[in-house]
């Protein structure tokens, strides 16, 4: 009986990274999950770690990347911090992963003919000055704000990843992720999700930085592993937005935390953090014309798959 073929996934022990290893094994194919726990969690992969097809090593993208590495038909290039109070706390690092990171992985397709798959981001658009934002806008970017690190790290991934495909022959599928939430969040890690539902579950204020009228467009992880999971099957070219195309206001958010999880906390204001984007949502006629795909899940019902996780953290943390 032949072996299962191989994926490598960096960035395998943070949130999405483990959604996709899931995936990946429930698939039949063999995962080699790298991580260096700079932001992700053994214990997002625990369940995992008796399967005969998956092995979580210890490991930091910017260098060398383990042998084993070499039998991968397929690359998830998840390794990245991708909330601002992990980002912002060690820029140069941060940056390194986007590119350094990158640039090892499609070295390594190039010399065995894998396929890469890099996780992208909503925020290399930037503040947008285009609503809603569609993957042939360039952006409204600050390259020198406290934002930059993650913002034109990811920007320079995808400048790499289309030079290699056009000069080398490397096949690169992009995805621009917008604002997943789901279980596997950590608490504290500054993303407004997880702040809003671990502040309310412990009685404490609701952070809402500025007015609260800022959009975002929250997508859960299970329609966002789907659409992952049919853009590396695609054939297509050029980046894909993947992300939920209904708005909802900070303030509408925050309300609807607090009414899920019956908590009496109050909404607190304070000042918006610097180049912290006005609006963001995607434009999403280029992913459902390539992959039939659309976003199934209401924010309600992630939002309590999310606080029951959270709920089960607090109490056994």
């Amino acid at each position: 009986m032949p072996m299962p073929p191989l994926a490598l996934v960096t960035g395998g022990a943070g949130f999405l990274g483990s959604h996709l290893c899931e995936r990946l094994l429930e698939a039949g194919w063999r995962v080699l999950a790298l991580d260096d726990f700079s932001t992700g969690d053994a214990r997002n992969v625990q369940h995992l770690s008796s399967h005969a097809r998956f092995q979580l090593m210890r490991a930091d993208v910017t260098q060398p990347l383990p042998p084993q590495a070499e039998q991968a038909e397929r690359l998830y290039n998840l390794a990245c911090p991708a909330s601002p109070a992990h980002y912002q706390r060690s820029p140069v690092q941060t940056t390194l992963t986007s590119v350094l990171g990158t640039w090892q992985l499609l070295s390594l397709a190039e010399r065995s003919g894998a396929r890469v798959f890099q996780a992208s981001t909503s925020e290399v658009y930037g503040d947008p000055q285009e609503h809603p934002q569609s993957e042939s806008y360039r952006g409204h970017v600050n390259p020198i704000g406290p934002r930059a690190c993650y913002d034109e790290g990811k920007r320079c991934a995808e400048t790499l990843c289309f030079a290699y495909h056009l000069e080398r022959k490397v096949p690169v599928r992009i995805a621009r992720l917008f604002n997943t939430y789901g279980p596997r969040l950590r608490p504290g890690d500054g993303r407004v999700v997880s702040n809003f539902i671990v502040q309310a579950l412990r009685g404490e204020p609701l952070t809402v930085y500025g007015s609260g009228r800022q959009t975002r467009s929250f997508c859960y992880v299970d329609d966002t592993i789907e659409a992952m999971w049919r853009l590396m099957d695609a054939d297509v070219e050029g980046p894909l937005n993947i992300g939920n195309p209904i708005e909802h206001t900070v303030l509408e958010l925050a309300r609807l935390v607090l009414e899920l999880t019956k908590s009496r906390s109050r909404i607190e204001h304070r000042a918006l953090p610097a180049d912290d984007p006005h609006r963001r949502c995607p434009d999403l006629s280029r992913v459902q014309r390539h992959l039939q795909w659309t976003p199934r899940v209401s924010l309600a019902d992630g939002l309590r798959e999310t606080i029951a996780y959270f709920e089960n953290e607090l109490v056994t943390s």
